[in-house]
């Protein structure tokens, strides 16, 4: 029996180290020091749609989309082919497939290369788009700002655009967080009714940090009418290949849609509901005033500014515009259609255009050199003696008789 206690218990102490090596191992970071939040400011106004042409087709777009791939973990059930297949009927025009750390390729050979990274405790997942490999690191358990704002930097090479994903379902990133951290292009929406301004989006574009929103659907189950098709977005592309995808994202000339689950489990309802979505007939800027057209009346329509102030507030109307204050940094439009449709744009924000593309264009934040090395250092010691106790465990077990 002692025999028996001494192997289990053996094995429980390595499991228990390697365990805790993976978490330190993986904690290391430079330090950095967060520059304040600054609003948006300046004598222009940053208009995303301003390559919109009211002849452009609006093409309807998921790309936050499981699959099946080769082996034994697998987050949905079906093939790549099978899931294109599912979202034709309801009219989509492109699906962006993002598996966990892995490039999965498009079946109609269309797209940048996408996958969602991230397998950390605290469900810090980031979409990584334009990549031609995957990047495996992660922080198993980050804790710190700064490992958040490592891993964006880490993703972020020439040419490749991050999404932040399902921040409502992501505890560790909190209002002060998100006004902190930077350096990606798109943060995921949420269609939870109570949260359908969507603050945390507001907590970053209030704090200078500019960046577009998107739904996605975050496809695991395309059997379950409640899962499949319900937030997308529409974007504004001649033609649909890899060039075009990456600089409508670049630009942002697209806007997001929550929708319901119409039908409540009748395909066919569903089917022909999604075939008839009202849209956006014109958006942009003239001047300084913001302005948005709809295919159809909405229940209401408001422009929301820093902190989610209601600049603006329309009801029962097709289109609304506002001129921007002086003292507005961002403006973006939300309409809520019947039948529980929620459309939003994207943010028309303060720059001055002679010193910047866009907005909220600044230096990165910087490293803290003393307080990097003291950090590592500290973790390093963590290890060597996390390492000392284990064997100091081990060889007192195998001396119990």
């Amino acid at each position: 029996m002692k025999k028996v206690l001494r192997i289990a218990g053996g094995v429980v102490a390595t499991l228990l180290l390697l365990v805790v090596l993976a978490l330190l191992g993986t904690s290391v970071s430079p330090i950095y020091d967060f520059r304040p939040p600054q609003p948006f400011r300046g004598p222009d106004i940053y208009n995303p749609y301003r390559e919109f042409d009211t002849t452009t087709p609006w093409r309807r777009v998921n790309i936050h989309t499981h699959t099946r791939v080769e082996g034994m973990l697998n987050e949905c059930e079906y093939w790549p082919e099978e899931v294109l297949e599912r979202y034709d009927a309801f009219g989509y025009d492109y699906i962006g497939i993002s598996n966990h750390n892995e490039i999965t390729p498009h079946p109609e050979g269309i797209g940048p290369g996408i996958y969602e990274h991230g397998y950390n405790v605290r469900n810090f997942h980031k979409l990584v788009i334009g990549s031609k490999s995957v990047n495996r690191f992660d922080a198993l358990a980050p804790f710190m700002t700064s490992q958040l704002q490592w891993q964006l930097d880490m993703l972020r090479e020439d040419g490749v655009l991050l999404q932040i994903n399902h921040p409502i379902r992501t505890p560790i990133l909190t209002r002060e967080r998100l006004r902190m951290l930077d350096g990606y292009n798109i943060i995921e929406l949420t269609s939870a009714k109570t949260l359908i301004k969507n603050e945390f989006w507001d907590w970053a574009l209030s704090a200078g940090h500019y960046c577009y929103g998107l739904f996605n659907d975050d496809l695991h189950f395309p059997d379950n009418t409640r899962r499949i098709a319900t937030r997308c977005s529409f974007w504004a592309m001649p033609a649909i290949n890899e060039e075009s995808i990456m600089h409508t994202l670049r630009t942002g000339c697209f806007y997001a849609m929550c929708v319901p689950d119409f039908g409540d489990g009748d395909w066919e309802v569903k089917y022909a509901r999604n075939r008839a979505l009202p849209a956006v007939r014109d958006i942009g800027l003239r001047g300084d005033t913001v302005y948005m057209a709809l295919t159809e009346r909405a229940d209401s329509i408001a422009i929301y500014g820093s902190d989610c102030r209601t600049l603006a507030m329309v009801a029962g109307a097709d289109s609304l515009a506002y001129r921007l204050a002086a003292e507005d940094s961002f403006a973006r439009f939300v309409a809520y259609m019947a039948d529980d449709v929620v459309i939003m744009s994207n943010p028309f924000a303060r720059y001055d255009a002679a010193t910047a593309d866009m907005p909220g264009c600044r230096a990165k934040h910087t490293i803290n050199i003393t307080y990097t090395i003291l950090y590592n250092l500290a973790l390093a010691l963590l290890v060597v003696a996390v390492v000392w106790l284990y064997f100091r465990f081990v060889v007192r077990w195998k001396r119990l008789r």
